[in-house]
């Protein structure tokens, strides 16, 4: 199954980082990049999703955590993350970098430069 995005711009750069039978089934693998490590998350029906490998709340490696339908739960505090956007479930606030891919004929690519920024956790502040 191929997965495009369609709402990014002509001129996106794209990186191939591998390809889908890389990442086992609800699971994840790390691409280590010069601003940072993105987590590539892949889901029951096999579509993929990047984020910055770090949860909002206190940096917990997303990439370590458990997913289920089309979120990851940091293994750190089980703050639940939506894959395809990096925004943390209620009643967390904040989101993980979100990086958009592409998948072609089963290869993985990402576009780095388009990723959408972390915005803080914590709110009211941190107890855990």
């Amino acid at each position: 199954m191929d997965q495009i995005l369609s709402v990014l711009p002509d001129d996106a750069v794209w990186t191939s980082v591998g390809v889908v039978a890389d990442i086992p089934v609800l699971g994840a693998r790390v691409v280590r990049t010069a601003s940072g490590d993105v987590a590539l998350f892949r889901t029951a029906d096999d579509a993929v999703f990047a984020l910055e490998d770090r949860c909002p709340h206190k940096n917990g490696p997303l990439s370590q955590g458990i997913v289920h339908g089309r979120r990851v739960t940091c293994p750190l505090h089980n703050w639940v993350i939506d894959l395809a956007t990096g925004e943390a479930v209620a009643p967390d606030e904040g989101r993980a970098g979100h990086i958009p891919v592409r998948v072609e004929n089963g290869a993985i690519s990402v576009a780095l430069g388009l990723a959408a920024p972390a915005q803080g956790g914590c709110k009211g502040g941190c107890h855990v």
